[in-house]
């Protein structure tokens, strides 16, 4: 029996999965910020946050899940993610967000066992709605979503410039434009690590 099957064969996240898990996530976190800054600071750009999210990440969230090909991984991405941007003062909703579509995504690269890279960019494609869950409960109840942020420190200034920037049938253009650039992300960092795929038994 090979290393690679030896290490399959084995139930659960061992200690080294964990640590594993944790340094993906974050350098996820990192890629987070860094495509984020573009848009959330400005009101004005802030609807297109889960875009440069979704372009930028897909590298380390497919290594991730190359390198730990087991249940919960993708779901304690999710969680970790939710827990530190509530931390950080963001909507519940986004927080909420991460975590449903982190069982979502998990169950999604399960269906092959997180061995086939199309399913594994599908399931990167759908974790990246999450961050998109705080603009569900914007266009839901803009009234509660203000009363919310403005009760976690957001200026009224800023809530009332997004509010007049935000443009008619934003919401299925961020979720689909998410979808889109993850997607995109997804295949180049299918070109960019196919070697590292391939090593760990990742079919096409």
């Amino acid at each position: 029996m090979s290393a690679q099957s030896s290490y399959l064969n084995k139930k659960g996240l061992t200690v080294k999965d964990l640590v594993t898990i944790g340094i993906f996530t974050a350098l996820f976190f990192v890629f987070e910020l860094i495509g984020s800054l573009p848009f959330a600071p400005n009101p004005a750009l802030t609807f297109y946050q889960p875009f440069g999210i979704a372009l930028l990440c897909g590298p380390v969230y497919l290594l991730m899940v190359a390198k730990v090909p087991k249940r919960g991984g993708i779901v304690i991405l999710g969680i970790i993610n939710g827990i530190v941007w509530y931390v950080l003062g963001m909507h519940w909703a986004m927080d909420l967000g991460y975590v449903v579509m982190g069982i979502v995504a998990e169950i999604v690269a399960g269906v092959k066992a997180y061995r086939n890279i199309k399913w594994n960019i599908a399931s990167y494609s759908l974790f990246c709605l999450g961050p998109a869950g705080v603009f569900l409960a914007y266009f839901t109840d803009p009234a509660a979503w203000a009363e919310t942020m403005l009760n976690k420190g957001t200026a009224q200034e800023y809530i009332d410039m997004m509010t007049a920037s935000a443009p008619t049938g934003m919401l299925p253009v961020i979720l689909l434009g998410t979808i889109v650039l993850a997607t995109i992300s997804g295949l180049v960092g299918k070109k960019l690590l196919k070697k590292q795929f391939e090593k760990a038994g990742i079919t096409a």
